[in-house]
């Protein structure tokens, strides 16, 4: 196996032209770059990160193929009034194979021109999802906050929060995570050049370790909301 050497600039400056030109006579002109830039490094990176995931949970979807751990880089523009052929960003997921994928926690890696993102979350859970949630942070709240201890730097809490608490005078620490409708923990960063070296599979793998207490409770949730009711 070829070892992950990075992102090259060209990759990053096709995502913004594919995105800029909108036009499949373009991108099929251009497509050595995509797949020699883009897809190609994907697919190592997956590859490399791999081992340390399958450690995190057996189960996870790890083949390094688009549509199962890679992004599409050709939007569906069906139910969407942009109409723009591709996306100006592309990511990686490592998550147990859902029909509903949008449900399930999954670690993720994002890159775009100027910016890559990389964290552990709920793409789109459903109410039922976070109601469970919620009852598993009230159900034991100091061992829910032994578990957030591991959402610290480089990481910090991101998601759509309800306007108005729940629950009136709830601890801050409880109700920042007790109030949200959806929520991911990640790193955002401008440092581009962080993706044009071979350091970066260490250096997600190291996050990934760190919010495994996060996955465990998360998937604590998936396992009761799966639970058949009599």
């Amino acid at each position: 196996m070829a070892d992950f050497t990075g992102f090259t600039q060209a990759g990053l400056n096709f995502l913004q032209d594919a995105w800029i030109n909108n036009s499949k006579p373009w991108f099929e002109e251009h497509r050595a770059i995509y797949d020699n830039d883009l897809v190609k490094p994907f697919r190592l990176l997956v590859e490399q990160l791999t081992p340390d995931m399958l450690k995190i949970d057996e189960w996870f979807e790890t083949r390094p193929a688009i549509g199962k751990t890679i992004s599409r880089i050709h939007r569906d523009t069906r139910f969407s009034n942009d109409k723009s052929l591709y996306r100006s960003h592309l990511w990686l997921t490592f998550k147990r194979p859902n029909r509903d994928w949008k449900e399930a926690p999954a670690y993720f890696f994002e890159i775009s021109p100027s910016s890559y993102q990389y964290g552990l979350g709920y793409y789109c859970p459903s109410k039922q999802t976070m109601d469970i949630f919620r009852e598993e942070i009230l159900n034991d709240t100091s061992k829910f906050l032994e578990m957030t201890r591991c959402v610290k730097k480089p990481f910090e809490l991101v998601g759509e929060s309800y306007k108005r608490p729940l629950i009136k005078e709830q601890d801050e620490k409880i109700a920042t995570w007790y109030n949200r409708r959806n929520l991911a923990v990640m790193v955002t960063s401008n440092h581009i050049e962080d993706v044009l070296n071979g350091e970066l599979p260490k250096k997600l793998a190291k996050g990934f370790k760190q919010l495994v207490p996060l996955y465990d409770f998360l998937m604590r949730v998936e396992m009761i909301k799966n639970i058949p009711k009599l």
